[in-house]
């Protein structure tokens, strides 16, 4: 594949997901919505503050622990090599996420409730190695931001991807007025939209007999997905930075 067919294709790609990521919610989703928040509404106040700071110190913890800003940027030198090297990587992640789903499906509830924590923590690396080789500083705390906002286009409502997808276009500009202090990101509605995604797929993971096969094919799905945003979120800012 030529190098001009190929950024051709990326930018067909592109073009596809950003429209994606724009449509209104269809019906269904809308009807998933107002139930969710429906559900939300009966639960706590007290539960929903410690849901919220449990995601917030499993996140922060991967996204700032020390063996994570190891991966280092890598210059693109072609767009068709950048981007050969990051399926690899994401074909990589997504059986370990279906291995480890695999197996905590088949341990009982117990172990399902433990994949949720470590299922994050890979996710997360993934969006490390995918940044580094796309060229972007992972130890530069506004790309780790971006990371989150990544995150929350994969596993989001429409409705809220619509927002997402507004505050990650420009970001050379946007990301310079944004607050130093990751405390204040809007950690009650990334658990809330994560956790609204994940609750039927993750549930039928912990019921006996077909938990091991449900835990191994979504959490191979969750990876494919995050992994597609990723690409297109990165081929955007490439396009933004006249690299596409």
């Amino acid at each position: 594949m030529t190098t001009k067919y190929y950024h051709t294709h990326a930018k067909k790609e592109l073009i596809k997901w950003q429209r994606n990521m724009q449509r209104e919610p269809g019906i269904f989703n809308r009807l998933s919505k107002k139930l969710q928040v429906k559900i939300n509404s009966y639960i706590p106040e007290k539960v929903h503050n410690a849901i919220t700071k449990s995601i917030q110190a499993m996140i922060k913890g991967v996204l700032f622990g020390l063996k994570v800003t190891n991966s280092k940027p890598i210059p693109i030198q072609s767009l068709e090599k950048t981007e050969a090297v990051v399926l690899e990587k994401i074909k990589w992640y997504k059986h370990t996420a279906a291995a480890e789903g695999g197996i905590t499906g088949a341990g009982g509830f117990l172990a399902a409730a433990a994949d949720f924590p470590i299922l994050i923590g890979i996710k997360m690396k993934m969006l490390f190695d995918i940044a580094s080789a796309y060229g972007f500083d992972v130890k530069d705390y506004k790309e780790r931001l971006y990371m989150l906002h990544i995150f929350q286009l994969a596993f989001s409502s429409q409705q809220h991807r619509k927002i997402v997808y507004r505050e990650i276009t420009g970001w050379r500009m946007k990301a310079a007025a944004l607050p130093d202090d990751i405390n204040e990101f809007n950690w009650r509605s990334f658990q809330q939209e994560y956790r609204d995604y994940l609750d039927l797929a993750k549930l039928a993971q912990m019921i006996p007999i077909i938990g091991a096969a449900v835990g191994l094919v979504v959490n191979y799905s969750l990876l494919k997905k995050l992994g597609n945003t990723a690409m297109n979120a990165y081929r955007m800012r490439l396009q933004e930075e006249n690299q596409l």
